[in-house]
């Protein structure tokens, strides 16, 4: 599997059944890389105050910290002082280490509320104004990598409804509050954490910004599409040709970056994202199709071979497809047959609720304009 969703956003590291939505300090789905078993930090942050935050502690010259720093500087070619500097200014959030705690035992996913969260009339409309605004820019990111318009207004309007909801955290201490304390009580992910934190510390380097400026969400996303650094540094494009790369203040960077993104992870122009389906009566002959998760997995025919009957439009396709099933908390769970084209949306971020958001919300705001959907079926 390619690595996920390398862009984690404030709304987007949302799966159904989590907590939806920028203002609820949902609960994350971090990246998969590696899944050590979790552990407590060593240490605590060393009790140096922030000047401008009375409350709260920075990193100051604790061991673990400068060790990573000499690291950092060392494999990135960055200057050793300037690095630990840095990341002496970084403060330890308390409520970053909450909301990257999964949610409660028990809490039901509900692909109904989620869409609705997302496909919503204030964000339809928005999206429209977001398409009239940058239509040439979108067609132009259409023709270049292959990824329908309506996909990236979709990310763009589920990760910060159209640079509305960027998030308030400064990057430099969410990262590192991930990095150096990460809570137990879930799978560790520290080592993603400090990559991306060495990958900020290079972009802001590389682009002469000062590292307290930039902010995003408390998993330290940053921008109009929520691109974490590793992802801005690989994949973020000058779309205005103005000589920088400007996710946090130039759209058209960001729709570029989006269609790059997706394209740089395999979307295939013209194939649909999915189809119709009904799953498998047979419940052994539904846990088999489910088995793989969102990876496509099985052909037209061994869907049909295990009882499930596809949309008419699927008896053309060409390729792998996933059962993908959408939960409906105490109702009848929801199923889309996904094409590698929807495993892609998923790179950005690693949920099937999330990847029908995007879809279902591009799909919305076109039909608003008035234009055809391509991506979908």
């Amino acid at each position: 599997m390619t690595l996920p969703c390398r862009a984690l956003a404030l709304s987007c590291l949302l799966a159904a059944g989590l907590v939806a939505g920028a203002a609820a300090a949902p609960s994350a789905e971090v990246p998969a890389r590696a899944r050590p078993k979790a552990a407590k930090p060593a240490t605590k942050p060393a009790a140096v105050r922030a000047d401008d935050a009375p409350e709260a502690v920075t990193y100051g010259r604790r061991e673990d910290v400068m060790r990573f720093a000499a690291e950092t500087a060392e494999r990135l070619q960055l200057d050793p002082d300037w690095v630990a500097q840095q990341l002496a200014q970084a403060r330890f959030q308390p409520s970053v280490v909450r909301f990257i705690m999964p949610p409660p035992a028990g809490t039901a996913k509900n692909w109904a509320a989620y869409r609705a969260r997302f496909v919503e009339p204030k964000r339809v409309r928005a999206g429209a104004d977001f398409w009239a605004l940058h239509a040439d820019t979108l067609a132009r990111a259409q023709a270049q990598y292959g990824v329908p318009a309506e996909i990236v207004v979709g990310v763009i309007g589920v990760e910060t409804f159209y640079g509305r909801m960027m998030g308030g955290y400064r990057v430099l201490d969410a990262l590192a509050t991930l990095a150096f304390d990460f809570p137990s009580g879930r799978s560790d992910r520290s080592a993603f954490f400090r990559d991306e934190l060495a990958q900020f510390l290079a972009l802001c380097r590389r682009e002469a910004l000062d590292c307290r400026q930039p902010r995003g969400s408390y998993a330290g996303a940053m921008g109009w599409p929520q691109f974490m650094p590793s992802s801005w540094n690989a994949q973020a494009v000058d779309y205005d040709g103005n000589g920088r790369v400007d996710l946090i203040g130039s759209a058209v960077d960001a729709i570029g970056s989006v269609a790059h993104y997706l394209a740089a992870h395999g979307w295939q122009p013209g194939l649909p994202t999915h189809y119709g389906v009904a799953p498998p009566v047979d419940s052994t002959a539904r846990a088999t199709l489910l088995a793989p998760d969102i990876v496509p997995s099985f052909s037209p025919a061994q869907f049909t071979e295990l009882g499930a009957r596809l949309a008419p439009e699927a008896d053309r396709h060409d390729g792998p497809l996933a059962l993908v099933e959408l939960q409906n908390g105490e109702a009848a769970p929801s199923f889309v047959a996904g094409t590698r084209n929807f495993y892609v949306v998923t790179r950005y971020n690693w949920s099937s609720y999330y990847a029908m958001a995007v879809i279902e919300l591009g799909r919305a705001v076109a039909e608003v304009r008035g234009l055809p959907v391509a991506a979908g079926r």
